[in-house]
């Protein structure tokens, strides 16, 4: 019997009677991280890390939530449990499944570069793999985080230069704080969408160390914040909502930046690659490094994938589920986060 099954819920484990970040209301929910995909309400219980605990229970409200650390073993019916770093954001885990001596890992989100926020991506030995595969093509590869800090902070400086308010979109839970740790402060202050502002303030309250920033509110005069750059949520960009800050100019930061015309779609000025996902050369790493010869993959370009994968040498199929990764499509599919 497989250690998985791929139900009409979710990713079943039916030893241990639990699914893994299922998206129909279950009895018992693995979680692996707090983004609206994946972390979904109508589940009677829940257990999840406890770094990620926090912007769960901000999302859900007052669930039936039970933390692990990253490491621990739980025994759950007859399966064993363990949940590891997957270095998407603050929190978000991977979770290793052992049934009988067979061992079965859920990636979830992940990605390989460490970004100095989220716990680093650790690889877990297991028979068979469950991973994403958003960018799983060979135009997908991403600049070394600093690289990408600079040119940001290089465009902010130039706008204001133009006599402009730069605008940056990002998602509230994961790129936005990342983006943040990158920002240069002595620029300028950051001015903040009251949904980045509300996340920020969750993880600030467990101990995330931010820049210091400030809520956007209807009160908010921008002369009263001169050089100040824009964090705002994709749902802001090209709105009312930017009309209070003047001529300004639109930026996006996405892996989906790497295609030609996607900035256009996002009316965008700017366009910056940059991913809380795995890109190509990460994803065949983390695969590699698992050992696996088992590979199931999931949201993204899944077909193209599975057939590098087979290519390889891998037992790879294709697993469809309801998880969005970083859509290009759905653009605000993890603002309420």
């Amino acid at each position: 019997m497989a250690v998985l099954t791929f139900t009409p819920e979710g990713i079943h484990c039916p030893a241990g009677g639990f699914h893994i970040d299922p998206w129909r209301p279950v009895d018992r929910a693995l979680i692996t991280h707090g983004h609206a995909d994946h972390a979904r309400p109508g589940h009677a219980h829940y257990l999840a890390t406890e770094t990620a605990a926090p912007v769960i229970r901000h999302r859900l409200g007052d669930i039936a939530l039970d933390t692990i650390p990253y490491g621990e073993t739980r025994r759950i019916g007859d399966a064993t449990v363990s949940f590891h770093p997957a270095g998407h954001v603050s929190g978000s885990a991977q979770i290793r499944v052992a049934v009988g001596g067979e061992v079965w890992v859920v990636s979830g989100d992940y990605k390989t570069e460490p970004d100095g926020l989220s716990e680093p991506f650790e690889p877990v030995k297991c028979h068979a793999f469950v991973t994403e595969c958003t960018f799983g093509l060979p135009v997908f590869k991403w600049a070394p985080q600093a690289e990408i800090a600079a040119e940001i902070n290089a465009w902010w400086a130039a706008t204001l230069a133009q006599g402009r308010t730069p605008v940056l979109g990002a998602y509230a839970l994961g790129k936005a704080q990342r983006l943040l740790a990158c920002l240069d402060p002595s620029i300028g202050p950051i001015l903040t969408h009251g949904a980045v502002e509300t996340v920020n303030e969750v993880l600030r309250a467990q101990g995330l160390a931010l820049p210091d920033t400030i809520r956007v509110t209807p009160e908010t005069d921008p002369k009263d914040h001169p050089n100040a750059l824009v964090l705002s949520t994709p749902s802001g960009l090209g709105t009312t909502w930017m009309r209070r800050f003047g001529q300004t100019s639109a930026a996006f930061a996405s892996g989906w930046m790497r295609l030609r015309g996607v900035r256009r779609r996002r009316a965008a000025d700017r366009g910056f690659v940059m991913s809380d996902h795995a890109d190509w050369d990460g994803l065949n790493a983390a695969i590699r490094d698992t050992g696996a010869e088992r590979v199931f993959v999931t949201h993204g370009y899944t077909a193209q994938f599975r057939r590098w994968l087979e290519d390889q040498g891998y037992d790879a199929q294709v697993v469809d589920t309801e998880f969005e990764g970083e859509s290009l499509d759905t653009p605000d599919a993890e603002d309420a986060a």
